[in-house]
């Protein structure tokens, strides 16, 4: 299947200069959606993982369901003021700007095997803030799976540098 197909591009989003590849293509056609679950689940069902730990919001989407796919735990990692528990957070920079992550101080615990999953690599930062949170909570990250990659950004050495292997789906040059 050309994933490619359910990607939509929309031109100087959030921000002039800046392109928006939006998934909601994907996720309205059942087809597709099942598909990217189950190629993300080939990619991962033998990687040991004890959690998947996904960033908010399109995270997400495909992080839950590969994880009950998968039979193992899924944690959320979420902007400041959307947790109920103690939390411990990192901030980290954007593409068009900066943000802050927060997971549960308990959602890992020392030695469990960790999958981080998102909907895009861009720049790394989301990404470099969920490999901070993660290892600061004594997690091992076991790999780490993305719908789309761009690859005219950094964000492929920034998971390199991080000792990150990982993979996606859909590479946009």
């Amino acid at each position: 299947m050309n994933l490619r197909h359910y990607v939509r591009d929309i031109p100087d989003y959030p921000k002039k200069g800046i392109t928006f590849f939006d998934i909601t293509p994907i996720l309205s056609t059942p087809k597709a959606f099942r598909y990217v679950i189950d190629q993300l689940y080939e990619k991962y069902k033998d990687s040991g993982a004890d959690k998947i730990v996904a960033a908010d919001a399109r995270g997400f989407i495909f992080g839950a369901p590969l994880a009950l796919k998968m039979g193992i735990g899924f944690v959320p990692i979420r902007k400041p003021g959307k947790l109920p528990y103690k939390n411990r957070c990192v901030t980290y920079d954007l593409e068009y700007g900066s943000d802050t992550l927060c997971m549960h101080v308990d959602a890992i615990e020392e030695g469990d095997k960790v999958l981080m999953i998102d909907d895009l690599l861009a720049t790394g930062g989301t990404a470099e803030g969920m490999v901070k949170l993660i290892r600061e909570a004594g997690g091992e990250i076991v790999g780490a799976g993305f719908v789309i990659q761009l690859s005219f950004l950094d964000g492929d050495e920034v998971m390199r540098a991080a000792g990150v292997k990982h993979d996606f789906l859909i590479e946009i040059d």
